[in-house]
């Protein structure tokens, strides 16, 4: 059986394989980095794009990873201010079996597909989900297009590789950030794809 640490390393590497772009934090531990998430297809939240902060705990596999938003998302089960997504929404299915690629194409998808409003972070959020679900729906959508468009992810990342000129890194256009935001999102709320491609990291 794998080392906590070894497995830690490996999932992380998987992620970066299944197409995803990653960046480690400032402190460069495995354990604790930000990956690139598209908003779900035929969800209120497709084409955001956001940057999501991961940590894994050191009992990693069998304690689930904590999740956040970085960017603003308007969700029940995710705090409007810190992004903290709702532990129990993964704790409550988490296995060892599970790994990142898992969080990122079947949790985090299911989570913004099907929220619940019944165990909320964002108490506003889960009474306009269930009183009036046509206003939630509008708020999503301009949060979106507020915090999380593509555009704005694009020349933010943009502005941090100007500000570091040491950095060797490179971020493709507003088309590129889109039709990769499209490959990514149609796999998502369904298995890990076996195909296995050179991935980005991204800052």
């Amino acid at each position: 059986m794998a080392s906590p640490s070894k497995r830690r390393e490996t999932d992380l590497m998987k992620l970066m394989m299944a197409e995803y772009e990653v960046e480690l934090a400032e402190n460069d531990r495995v354990g604790d980095f930000f990956v690139k998430f598209c908003g779900p297809v035929d969800t209120p939240y497709e084409g955001g794009v956001w940057k999501v902060h991961v940590t894994l705990p050191e009992a990693y596999p069998y304690k689930s990873p904590s999740i956040g938003f970085v960017n603003r998302i308007y969700h029940p089960n995710v705090d409007e201010m810190s992004g903290s997504v709702c532990l129990d929404v993964i704790n409550q299915t988490w296995s060892p079996m599970f790994d990142l690629v898992n969080i990122f194409e079947v949790f985090l998808p299911q989570l913004l597909t099907y929220p619940n409003p019944s165990d909320p972070l964002n108490g506003e959020a889960a009474a306009l989900e269930m009183r009036e679900p046509e206003k939630y729906v509008a708020k999503v959508k301009d949060y979106v297009q507020r915090y999380a468009h593509p555009s704005l992810f694009a020349s933010s990342s943009k502005k941090e590789l100007e500000d570091d000129s040491d950095n060797d890194s490179e971020w493709s256009d507003l088309e590129d950030n889109e039709a990769s935001c499209s490959e990514i999102s149609g796999k998502q709320v369904g298995v890990a794809g076996s195909s296995v491609v050179e991935s980005g990291i991204f800052v």
